[in-house]
């Protein structure tokens, strides 16, 4: 568990990262693409994981802006990215702004069952984290280049091994 807000937010900042360069690899023609009928597309995914920065920090006692009306999902790649960039931005100045090092610990209701609050930071990046390893299978079915996140990707190894001849 987290025990300072420079503890959580240096590994935050590192996922937002992630999150980010995922979402920036998108393009418009991609974001309808769905493994299956009925499950998210990956456009959905993308807005959901913007979004569910402000449904977590609300569980939290923060508030932050959402990026736009969840049920109304962007038809362009750049409106999303542009959205998580800017409610991730958000949350981390509210977090900073809010809150000292004892709140981590501070123990709340989280979805219906108590948890402290280092522990519900701990399932954002997990859930963030849930969605992003969906979201890249649905980027490869698109056609698109997955960017590497803990290590680097297909295309960017292939380029590593090339540059080292």
């Amino acid at each position: 568990m987290f025990h300072t807000i420079e503890e959580f937010l240096q590994e935050w900042n590192q996922e937002a990262a992630g999150s980010e360069r995922i979402l920036n690899h998108l393009t418009d023609a991609s974001l309808p693409q769905q493994i299956a009928e009925n499950h998210f597309t990956l456009g959905e995914l993308g807005w959901h994981i913007a979004n569910s920065i402000p449904v977590f920090a609300g569980q939290l006692g923060i508030e932050v802006p959402y990026p736009g009306d969840y049920k109304e999902v962007p038809t362009q790649a750049s409106v999303i990215a542009e959205g998580y960039a800017k409610t991730n931005r958000a949350f981390v100045e509210a977090l900073r702004s809010s809150w000292t090092d004892a709140d981590i610990a501070q123990v709340r209701q989280v979805f219906g069952r108590e948890m402290a609050n280092g522990m519900t930071l701990r399932m954002l990046i997990q859930h963030q984290t849930h969605h992003r390893g969906q979201m890249t299978v649905l980027m490869r079915q698109a056609g698109l280049t997955v960017p590497g996140l803990y290590g680097p990707s297909r295309e960017e190894y292939a380029e590593m091994l090339k540059n080292r001849k």
